[in-house]
């Protein structure tokens, strides 16, 4: 149980020359992590899940971090994330604040399931 979660386009990505994007095509890392909160702590997992936000979006690396809840099912979080490498994808994944959201979820998260996934067309 040690993942991410994704919000929204980072600024920065509109400015990034053809080149480079063509560069991030070939390295760039996509995240998708699911998430299912315990029926009775949907409220606590989605704050501690608001809070990584803004700090994930400002790491280098970061495309974007966007987080979406099920409209069917508001138990289940899904985080949909692009980054510009895994290696810094991983810098991510050891930072305080997800060592932090992990201590302040603990007991109250039934599933946790994260995919890595290339970028084909």
């Amino acid at each position: 149980m040690l993942r991410r979660f994704s919000v929204t386009q980072n600024p920065e990505s509109n400015f990034i020359s053809d080149d480079k994007k063509r560069e991030y095509k070939m390295t760039k890392l996509t995240i998708v992590a699911n998430i299912t909160a315990n029926a009775d702590n949907i409220d606590l997992v989605k704050s501690e899940l608001l809070k990584l936000i803004d700090i994930t979006r400002a790491e280098p690396g970061c495309i974007n971090y966007d987080l979406h809840q099920d409209n069917e099912n508001p138990a289940h979080f899904l985080f949909y994330e692009n980054w510009a490498s895994r290696e810094l994808w991983q810098n991510h994944m050891g930072n305080q604040h997800l060592l932090d959201y992990l201590a302040a979820t603990e007991g109250a998260v039934d599933e946790f399931i994260v995919s890595e996934m290339t970028p084909v067309a």
